[in-house]
């Protein structure tokens, strides 16, 4: 406070305060006093407000120099009144920055779950960190980062929290730099990326679980007092069971266009833990990053240890405005060619499975090219020889084509595919090995296992290890030389099959590191791989594939245009999966495929695959006339509405775990134009959609016709076409696709007048 104030307080206190003045006056006087000293106190702290176009993470520093998060929600149109906000929180210690502090440390007067906890080179286990000094610089008008130093006062240990932020989508990026100045190595026995505080009056979380063609079944559930943790362990994969991503409702369960919510996801391709910590005072307390199970991290001095980004957005208008930012975000900033375009294909799998030849190939380029497609993708089973890739038993690791199946080679394909008039693509699973190959054989210390027990597989298969700078080299030779030898090879599907067992490095262990670097190791050489990859063949399409979607996140979609969802291709249900994928990931990133899975007509499981990037998995020559002719209007429908797909807003608007039907919209920035995607996905007695529902993400000031698309030869569409309705008229009163047992899926494109 300065010495002007603690004038004028002491003799306006004291004045008034006199015998001549009455207990009245004195208590009016209290309360301006007060605000005085909390605003001169609030004065002597550091404020740093993390802001985007409409929200504010604010961060304070406390009496004794801790840095505390004061401030999480909508942001306020004076960034001077953040000052006055000296801590929301409902302790009553008078310590900020013991509960809610902006990156916790452990061993010292934290008794809470720790963002960080460190061993000394002296054995010490305890840990402490003041602020020293932060900085915000632009990037351009719309990025910012903030970049906040603070220091442990007795070790020479630094932490530089960053926080990105995309200021127009309003989602935040935030990661964290752990150096160590100590004479000796530390080690980092935990290190977040990221340590949020929420006060609400309830917390409802959104998380998912699920397993091979059964991914992201949500599940919601309220917190209460003490620790919910959703975490990974499975190393490759490691989305197998749970992906690193959740909704996060505050007060009451967000919906589609109402509530607050905060969507978040760590963009990492390995284990991953989220703590979820309602304290005692109710408060929430989120940390997110790298699981540091069996993963103790050894530091060296002058060294420094980056986390991996947590993403996040919030919106206090539903769940709805909210994925739509992350959309915004990802396609601008963050998914390879992310506002570009994508190719239909044709892929063999399903149609040959591993037993084709030449011959079969060269027709199925004829059969793409005749459905109309841009693509064909050859997936597993085109190489090895002295232990041929006949089933998913051998052959794994060794990438030489298969003699007797492709005499010719690759090369040959890939001139015979575009002298059929499309593209070629080819399936690669390179960090995986058969214990059956000839690569096993010659490098078994390659390959991640315990030496002292019996090994354990899955898919018949092993991980290589990508700790070793030698197995980095030949995984990204894999691919080097499929395209030294084919520069028409036009899409990559990388696909990744098997989880971690017996995780042990024989690379760690001969060059003398700790065998706990393994886990996080693996993923730092998957993406120096992926780097050196780009930066040769920076455009070539690849779909990020993990036995389905067991590998799903922001890091890696940085070097991939796409991802597979699941190997399960069931259109009814791929409705659900696709439903909830869309919360945080946008449509342009979706591979999605038309199949001969389910029951449903092939119209149903066309209309489906549309609502991602389209391709295809059936067998062409056994479709009938009319089904060949639906399709290859399908693809021509698809290229005239695949841009507002991609770029466009989407609109949940029917939600299919609570009715009978799912609808859903994507509308063009410029809202002239919009697709709606009704499905029935359930018929117990002929349910459909018996009444309008209201559209959104139209301009209520305009004029729309609609038209039915995509309709199966010789049939009729039962929508009014000639009819003229106001946007306004559409998302007020609604609309009736008509979706019944007789038309269980129509597709209806929405245009101004």
């Amino acid at each position: 406070m300065s010495s002007f104030r603690s004038f004028f307080i002491f003799w306006t206190f004291k004045y008034y305060a006199s015998p001549m003045y009455s207990a009245l006056r004195l208590s009016f006087l209290l309360p301006f006093l007060f605000l005085i000293t909390k605003n001169s106190l609030a004065q002597n702290a550091v404020t740093i407000p993390i802001e985007t176009l409409h929200n504010a993470l604010v961060l304070q520093t406390d009496k004794e120099n801790h840095l505390g998060i004061t401030y999480f929600g909508k942001k306020l149109g004076s960034a001077v009144e953040y000052q006055l906000v000296t801590s929301q929180s409902r302790q009553h210690d008078g310590n900020a920055g013991t509960y809610n502090s902006a990156y916790t440390p452990a061993g010292s007067w934290n008794v809470s779950e720790p963002a960080l906890q460190v061993t000394h080179s002296d054995g010490n286990k305890s840990m402490d960190l003041v602020y020293v000094s932060h900085k915000t610089s632009k990037e351009n008008d719309n990025v910012t980062l903030t970049s906040i130093v603070l220091k442990d006062p007795v070790y020479a240990v630094e932490v530089t929290l960053h926080y990105k932020t995309y200021i127009h989508e309003d989602v935040t990026e935030q990661w964290s730099v752990i150096k160590s100045a100590e004479k000796g190595e530390i080690t980092l026995n935990k290190y977040a990326s990221a340590n949020l505080y929420f006060i609400a009056k309830d917390y409802f979380l959104t998380h998912y679980n699920g397993t091979w063609a059964k991914e992201m079944n949500p599940e919601q559930e309220q917190l209460t007092a003490g620790m919910r943790v959703l975490d990974s362990k499975l190393g490759t994969r490691a989305n197998l069971f749970q992906p690193p991503s959740f909704q996060l409702s505050f007060d009451k369960p967000a919906t589609e266009t109402e509530g607050k919510v905060l969507l978040g996801t760590l963009g990492w391709s390995g284990n991953f833990r989220m703590d979820f910590e309602v304290d005692s005072y109710h408060n929430l307390r989120l940390i997110a990053g790298i699981n540091n199970y069996a993963s103790e991290y050894p530091l060296a001095s002058n060294k420094e240890f980056t986390t991996p980004s947590f993403i996040y957005t919030f919106s206090e208008n539903g769940k709805g405005e909210a994925s739509r930012n992350l959309h915004n975000w990802a396609r601008k900033y963050r998914i390879l060619d992310g506002e570009g375009s994508r190719m239909t294909l044709l892929n063999n799998w399903e149609a040959t499975y591993f037993g084709f030849n030449e011959e079969k190939l060269s027709g199925l380029f004829k059969d793409g090219k005749k459905l109309g497609v841009d693509l064909f993708l050859l997936d597993d089973g085109w190489f090895a020889n002295k232990y041929p890739r006949n089933n998913d038993q051998a052959g794994l690791g060794d990438w030489q084509e298969n003699v007797k199946k492709l005499p010719h080679g690759i090369g040959y394909l890939v001139k015979e595919a575009k002298n059929a008039g499309v593209k070629f693509g080819i399936w690669v699973e390179p960090e995986m090995v058969n214990p059956k190959s000839e690569l096993y054989e010659k490098h078994p210390d390659w390959v991640i296992k315990e030496p002292q027990r019996p090994e354990h597989h899955m898919r018949n298969q092993l991980p290589l290890d990508l700790s070793n700078p030698e197995v980095q080299k030949f995984v990204f030779g894999v691919l080097d030389k499929l395209f030294i030898e084919n520069p028409d090879l036009a899409y990559i599907k990388w696909d990744c099959n098997a989880i971690t067992f017996n995780a042990h490095s024989a690379y760690l262990e001969k060059s003398k590191q700790k065998q706990s670097q393994l886990y996080v190791d693996y993923v730092k050489g998957l993406y120096k791989v992926l780097e050196k990859l780009r930066a040769k063949y920076p455009k070539v399409p690849m779909m990020l594939c993990s036995g389905g979607g067991g590998r799903v996140d922001y890091e890696a979609l940085k070097y991939f245009t796409e991802f597979w969802p699941s190997d399960n291709t069931d259109p009814l249900e791929r409705i659900f999966m696709q439903w909830e994928y869309s919360y945080f990931y946008p449509a342009i990133a979706q591979s999605a495929h038309v199949t001969d899975w389910g029951k449903q007509p092939l119209k149903y499981r066309t209309d489906v695959a549309m609502m991602g990037r389209l391709g295809y998995d059936i067998v062409v020559s056994h479709l009938n006339e009319k089904d060949l002719q639906f399709s290859q209007q399908a693809v021509a429908t698809y290229n005239s509405i695949k841009d507002v797909v991609w770029h466009g807003d989407l609109y949940r608007l029917v939600d299919p775990k609570e009715n009978s039907y799912a609808s859903l919209l994507f509308s063009s920035k410029n809202k002239d134009r919009a697709i709606l995607f009704s499905y029935l996905t359930g018929n117990r007695n002929g349910d459909g959609s018996d009444t309008p529902f209201r559209l959104q993400g139209l301009d209520p000031a305009k004029k729309y016709k609609v038209k039915e698309l995509n309709l199966y030869p010789e049939t009729k569409t039962a929508l009014k076409e000639d009819q003229v309705y106001s946007g306004e008229f559409l998302m007020t009163v609604g609309f009736n696709p008509a979706v019944s047992a007789r038309r269980t899926s129509v597709i209806v494109e929405i245009s101004a007048q």
